[in-house]
C-alpha cells in the first residue's frame, strides 16, 4: 500500500465530494418521499419501488467512492462499502414491503401484492431486479473474497432472490413463457431463467453456510425452502425432469438435516 500524502488525500476528498453530494440528494429525496407517504397512502407500493431504485443508486455511488479510494489512495474504503451494504439492505426492505419476503408460497398468496404494482410493466420490474443484482455483485467484488461479510452476503443475496421471484406474476408468466406472440414473451423467458438461477444459487449458498460455518438448522431449512421455491417454478412451467431432480435433492438435504439433528452436530 502506498503512503497516503496530504496531496493524495486532498485529491480524494475533492473528487469524492460530487458523489457525496449526490448521495445526500438521494437521501433527501427518500426523506421527502417518506413524508409524503405518511400523509397520502395512495400508490404507496409504486413509491417504494422508486425508493428501492434510489437506494440502489446510493449503493453504487458508495462503491464508486471506494473505487476512487483504491485508485488515488491505493486502499479500500471500508466505510463507503459498509454504507453501500446498508443501502442495498434498505432497497431490499422496500421491495419486501411491496411483494413480501415469502420464500416458498402458493402464487395466489402474492396476488394482492402484485395487484398493488400491476401498472409497473414486467420489463421495468426485470430491469430493476437486474440493477439490484448488479449492485450486489459490484459490492461483493469490491469487498473481495476474504471479507468478514462473506456469509452475510448469503443472506443479502437470498433476500434479493426472494423479492426478484415475488415481483413476477408466475401465473401469467407460465402462459407468456410459451407464447412468442405475447409482448412479454422475451422478458418473461429471461426473467424466469434468472430467478431459477438465483434460487439455485441461494439454496447452495445457505447449504454452504450451514456446512462450512454455522451448522445452524435454520440455515439448512432455509436452503431447502429455496429448493422448494425452485421446484414450484419448474412445475408451473412444465419442466417435470427438473422438478423431480429438485425434489430428490431437497429430500437428501432434509435427510441430512434430520441426521445432524439426531446426532447433535447441528445447532
Amino acid at each position: 500500500m502506498a503512503k497516503i500524502t496530504d496531496e493524495t488525500r486532498e485529491e480524494f476528498n475533492t473528487k469524492q465530494k460530487e458523489y457525496k453530494d449526490e448521495i445526500d440528494a438521494s437521501f433527501l429525496k427518500e426523506k421527502n418521499m417518506l413524508a409524503v407517504m405518511q400523509k397520502d397512502t395512495s400508490g404507496v407500493s409504486y413509491k417504494k419501488l422508486l425508493l428501492a431504485e434510489e437506494m440502489i443508486y446510493v449503493a453504487t455511488l458508495y462503491v464508486t467512492i471506494n473505487n476512487l479510494s483504491m485508485k488515488i489512495l491505493e486502499t479500500k474504503n471500508n466505510d463507503s462499502l459498509n454504507e453501500s451494504r446498508k443501502a442495498l439492505y434498505k432497497a431490499i426492505i422496500y421491495l419486501e414491503e411491496v411483494v413480501t419476503n415469502n420464500v416458498d408460497c402458493p402464487y395466489s398468496d402474492l396476488d394482492e401484492s402484485l395487484a398493488s404494482i400491476s401498472n409497473t410493466p414486467l420489463e421495468k420490474r426485470y430491469f430493476l431486479v437486474r440493477k439490484l443484482g448488479l449492485a450486489i455483485r459490484l459490492l461483493m467484488d469490491a469487498f473481495g473474497e476474504n471479507t468478514k461479510w462473506k456469509w452475510s452476503f448469503v443472506e443479502l443475496q437470498g433476500r434479493f432472490t426472494v423479492v426478484a421471484k415475488n415481483m413476477i406474476d408466475m401465473k401469467k408468466a407460465a402462459k407468456d413463457y410459451f407464447d412468442p406472440r405475447s409482448l412479454d414473451y422475451d422478458n418473461t423467458v429471461l426473467y424466469v431463467r434468472l430467478i431459477r438461477k438465483l434460487l439455485d444459487e441461494s439454496a447452495m449458498g445457505y447449504r454452504d453456510k450451514y456446512e462450512l460455518s454455522t451448522h445452524r438448522i435454520d440455515d439448512i431449512r432455509i436452503a431447502i425452502n429455496y429448493l422448494l421455491a425452485l421446484r414450484r417454478i419448474a412445475i408451473v412451467i412444465g419442466d417435470k425432469d427438473a422438478a423431480e431432480e429438485i425434489k430428490k435433492k431437497a429430500m437428501v438435504w432434509k435427510d441430512k438435516m434430520d441426521a445432524d439433528q439426531k446426532s447433535g452436530s447441528a445447532k
